[in-house]
């Protein structure tokens, strides 16, 4: 049986389990929401981009016009090639972040950047 870890999404403050024989891109679509776009899914497009604050992980091979040397040594990551290897904190910076805000809205008094979640930002099918 696959080790799982808990997925902290710092956009949302969603948290999901990820088992460790799956990438980070996968472990958010087993989750069955709709809405997460996925591009090549083999770290050529970037469309799964992420920053990882804490937490250990493997990466595999991904495109350099994607991320950079210096973005992956600080933690910028493609979803689809990282696989968790411990409790993970990330925050979402690529393409899917629209899918991730959406249903995110302001409410009256708060922060003009502070959203609040009016539904889960996929919500189930």
């Amino acid at each position: 049986m696959a080790q799982k870890y808990l997925i902290h999404i710092g956009n949302s403050g969603e948290d999901y389990t990820c088992d460790a024989e799956l990438n980070l891109l996968r472990g958010m679509e087993v989750l069955g929401r709709r809405g997460i776009p996925v591009g090549c899914r083999g770290g050529g497009c970037g469309v799964c981009k992420v920053a990882i604050h804490s937490g250990s992980y493997e990466a595999r091979k991904m495109s350099r016009d994607c991320v950079s040397a210096e973005e992956e040594a600080s933690g910028v990551v493609l979803a689809c090639r990282v696989f968790p290897r411990g409790e993970m904190s990330l925050t979402v910076v690529g393409k899917m972040v629209k899918a991730l805000e959406r249903g995110m809205e302001k409410t009256a008094g708060a922060p003009e950047d502070a959203p609040v979640a009016q539904q889960p930002a996929w919500p189930s099918n």
